[in-house]
């Protein structure tokens, strides 16, 4: 529970001071559509910002192991279709649940609000669908 919370809080410091600083939304696929799409000026620290989430990711699993332990049974085609249908609901959507979820809500963005409560209704209703699927097969 406590690592939860310490998670949220930096979460929270890092979205607010990429903000205030940079005057930038923390939404991951609008960073990685600006590196696939770069503008001019515009690149080197989503680029960075990149690099150190997933530098982050490599720390985490150094430094605390067990935040990797598989607590799933899926497959891998089953995240692989998770991932497509994340990606087409990005699409769909004009953000991810960082960009929406996080920071959309924390400016009380009706958009960001009804967008997130999608994600969550169609994230369950997924869950569901592919218990079915897999308790047929």
């Amino acid at each position: 529970m406590m690592n939860a919370i310490l998670g949220g809080a930096i979460i929270g410091i890092a979205v607010s001071l990429m903000l205030f600083l940079n005057g930038r939304v923390t939404g991951i696929s609008g960073i990685v559509a600006g590196i696939i799409s770069p503008k001019k000026g515009d690149m080197i620290w989503r680029v960075f910002f990149l690099t150190g989430l997933i530098l982050g990711g490599f720390i985490l699993r150094i430094f605390y192991a067990q935040s990797f332990e598989q607590i799933s049974n899926a497959k891998t085609i089953d995240y692989v279709i998770a991932g497509l249908l994340v990606g087409f609901g990005t699409i769909m959507s004009g953000g991810c649940t960082s960009g929406h979820g996080v920071c959309g809500i924390s400016r009380l963005s009706l958009r960001s609000i009804l967008a997130t409560v999608t994600f969550i209704f169609f994230g369950i209703v997924s869950v569901q669908v592919f218990k079915l699927v897999r308790g047929a097969l």
